[in-house]
């Protein structure tokens, strides 16, 4: 049991640490755009791509190993509902997430490069930023409808 509540903590750790950093990283990024300043576009995406790497793709990958041995040690049926919807919905969210952390990268590139070289972001910055907005919902409501799962476990 105490090797349970070891990894227990470690997957609320970690649920946390991706869901809070995905928050506070993407509510910087978003309001930063906003203000239209491109030498802070340009810092702040540098330190949200920093902060994707260095705490989120851990915690990404820590959620579902330890969300299995807790399923497997804690011994829920693997065909219970509240499993499958809580993988499909982290599925999801991994869907968006993925081609939001290209989205970053290159947003990150396009600032710095009009920041060092005091001109306007190009048009595929904005094109960009949409779908970045875009596939945050999904992803953001489908974490959210998981940690309900967690804590419930309705079905």
């Amino acid at each position: 049991m105490e090797y349970y509540l070891w990894m227990k903590w470690l997957h609320i750790l970690s649920a946390t640490i991706m869901f809070g950093t995905g928050l506070g990283t993407a509510f910087y990024m978003f309001v930063t755009n906003r203000s239209g300043n491109v030498q802070a576009m340009a810092v702040v995406s540098h330190w949200v791509v920093k902060a994707g790497m260095w705490f989120t793709t851990p915690a990404v990958i820590i959620q579902p190993l330890s969300g299995a041995l807790m399923i497997y040690w804690a011994g829920f049926p693997l065909q219970s509902l509240w499993v499958w919807l809580s993988v499909l919905l982290y599925a999801i969210a991994g869907l968006c997430w993925l081609p939001v952390l290209w989205l970053q990268l290159k947003m990150r590139d396009m600032a710095q490069v009009a920041a060092q070289s005091d001109s306007a972001l190009p048009v595929q910055y904005w094109r960009y930023e949409k779908i970045w907005t875009v596939l945050g919902f999904p992803a953001f409501i489908g974490l959210i409808a998981v940690y309900g799962l967690m804590v419930h476990k309705p079905f």
